[in-house]
């Protein structure tokens, strides 16, 4: 571990993934890493969009900034898609993530903010143990693990899918402070996936309701099972007042 433990310096390689074809992105993700104060920390990995498949060119941009943190002797690697943005956040946050992942130490990958399919709380009020769902646009990897992950190779299958078969001690800030932005996608594969999150508001608003779901769950179905057996109770009895 390098650095100030409460800081971004805990990571030993940061990096973003620009696409040549995007200045705009990474002219905003600059602006971006300025604010949380990240900019002279981030190596901008530049990539070109696949001829053949979005999916492959993402993969590979990933597996790209995985290999350059091992060869680096980088413990843990910090790594951003340039459409990242960030929301709530606080250095506090950032303290709470950067105190637990030294803690810790069994970690593999922890998110800044993405979509999950279950999470529950830990011991730090900053922290929730997941079930990845999806997105990786600010995501953190331990050495052990992105050494498993960097024998990983192509297989049709996209990044997130890639990390969700994984398995792995995955870790998210609570509350999530990067989000992707609406910036149209480059994605030609996501295209029709991109149009139904833009009907939705957007990929930080549904960051932030998948959040909100899974920290109130269980609240959440029980009223809606409530008003449902309420709607049942006053059907059945306007239906039997008809006899």
């Amino acid at each position: 571990m390098t650095g100030n433990a409460r800081s971004w310096d805990f990571f030993d390689k940061i990096y973003c993934i620009s696409l040549e074809e995007r200045p705009d992105r990474r002219a905003s993700a600059t602006e971006e890493f300025s604010r949380v104060g990240l900019l002279s920390r981030v190596e901008f990995v530049s990539a070109r969009r696949h001829r053949q498949n979005s999916e492959q060119g993402i993969f590979e941009s990933h597996m790209r900034c995985i290999d350059a943190g091992l060869a680096a002797g980088a413990q843990s690697m910090l790594i951003f898609e340039d459409d990242v943005i960030f929301r709530r956040y606080s250095t506090a946050t950032l303290a709470g993530c950067i105190d637990f992942l030294a803690d810790r130490g069994r970690w593999d990958l922890f998110f800044f903010g993405c979509l999950v399919k279950q999470s529950r709380r830990t011991e730090n009020r900053h922290i929730l143990q997941i079930r990845y769902r999806s997105l990786a646009h600010a995501y953190a990897v331990n050495r052990p693990f992105a050494e498993r992950l960097a024998q990983r190779h192509w297989e049709g299958i996209s990044f997130d899918a890639m990390l969700q078969t994984a398995g792995g001690r995955c870790y998210a800030a609570y509350p999530a402070v990067a989000f992707q932005s609406d910036s149209p996608t480059d994605n030609r594969e996501g295209l029709k996936i991109d149009r139904f999150r833009r009907l939705c508001g957007g990929l930080c608003r549904i960051q932030k309701m998948n959040e909100f779901f899974h920290r109130r769950r269980v609240p959440i179905i029980a009223a809606h099972v409530l008003v449902l057996l309420a709607i049942i109770l006053l059907a059945a009895s306007a239906f039997g007042s008809r006899f």
